[in-house]
């Protein structure tokens, strides 16, 4: 059985929460209840420490439980800073401290997003009892260092972590019970679909839903694309489309099916083949070999097109976006005798779409 945890905005809303109920005296037990909004769940949180700092503000301590899940940030410590100030209309002021990402394409604001921002909003004004200023500052004092062992800087996050999610609950992504989950539920969406659209994770499905899919289409596959790919075959479905970051989808272009980096990488060493079969000049194939992303590689491929009026970056992603069409198609028939045409679609860190595969452009017109 899966033992799921949760999500690191929910631990961030409860040790606010706990912070702000010790101010209004009204904290007890040495934990609080979180409503988790999606899904619909009231849900207990442990805090760790909590204590005034003065007489209208109070620091509380949770620490981070995500479960059945290979997640970094297992046991770190969550502290919310809540300022309590009476006032003649209640206003809340929620911001990133220490640890928290900033957002480079957005003027270096907090890296709390939407559905970590609700969470708050939702469970903070449910506790204030009188009318009041309440400002609250999160802070994952282990954060900075965390996030060097993620992607974030890859979508344009520095300096820690993200409040990222679309849910309350944690999923264990490198579970076989997950991976069950997500193949039911492509099964079901395949009833009442012929095409249905793949998303590795929750920048893929929010990107999904902006430029126009259908989000009843969408189907999350974390890291089993090889797993997913075959159930949809045997699902009959008609077509898929991989809409995905560049930098994750590029080792299907290398065959490598099962993406998560703790199996297989390459990525460099796939782009790297590729620009030289394209005939990039050897100067720029060796500063690709050793780029530090693939983000910093497409970057050294932008400044070589606009410095020598060149298009190698729409050449190479173009047949990225091909090759990975052609795995795909080649790996389902391995494993079935039901034809599934797939479509890619790319994006970068700043979820700007940088190609489209041929069967791409062709499905997306169904």
């Amino acid at each position: 059985m899966i033992n799921s945890g949760y999500t690191l905005p929910v631990f961030a809303t409860a040790s606010a929460v706990s912070a702000l109920q010790y101010l209004q005296g009204n904290y007890q037990n040495d934990q609080v209840e979180i409503d988790l909004i999606k899904p619909s769940k009231i849900v207990s949180i442990k805090i760790e420490q909590i204590a005034k700092i003065s007489d209208n503000q109070a620091l509380a301590i949770t620490r981070s439980d995500p479960g059945d899940n290979l997640d970094l940030t297992r046991n770190t410590p969550i502290w919310s800073i809540v300022t309590l100030t009476p006032n003649n209309e209640t206003k809340l002021i929620i911001e990133g401290g220490e640890g928290i990402g900033k957002i480079i394409n957005l003027e270096k604001k907090s890296a709390i997003y939407s559905y970590a921002q609700k969470l708050l909003e939702k469970n903070l004004l449910d506790n204030i009892k009188i009318t009041a200023i309440v400002e609250v500052k999160i802070i994952l004092p282990e954060g900075k260092k965390l996030a060097q062992r993620t992607s974030n800087s890859a979508f344009g996050v520095i300096e820690g972590l993200s409040l990222l999610g679309t849910t309350g609950i944690s999923q264990p992504l490198t579970s076989k019970e997950q991976l069950e989950l997500y193949q039911k539920e492509l099964v079901e969406k395949a009833k009442k679909f012929d095409n249905l659209v793949f998303c590795i994770g929750e920048n893929g499905l929010d990107l999904a839903v902006k430029i126009g899919f259908n989000s009843e289409q969408l189907v999350k596959t974390a890291n089993w694309l090889g797993s997913m790919l075959v159930t949809a075959s045997i699902a009959k479905l008609k077509s898929i489309i991989l809409l995905g970051y560049h930098g994750k989808l590029v080792k299907l272009a290398g065959n490598i099916f099962h993406t998560h980096h703790h199996l297989a990488d390459g990525r460099l060493e796939i782009l790297t083949a590729i620009c030289a079969y394209l005939e990039l000049p050897n100067n720029i194939i060796k500063k690709i070999f050793i780029a530090q992303t693939t983000e910093s590689a497409l970057q050294i491929l932008r400044d070589f097109d606009k410095e020598n009026n060149s298009n190698f970056t729409d050449q190479i992603y173009q047949f990225i976006a091909n090759r990975i069409e052609d795995n795909a198609q080649n790996y389902i028939k391995k494993h079935s005798d039901h034809f599934i045409k797939v479509g890619t679609i790319l994006f970068d860190r700043n979820r700007n779409i940088i190609a489209t595969g041929n069967n791409g452009k062709l499905i997306t017109k169904i």
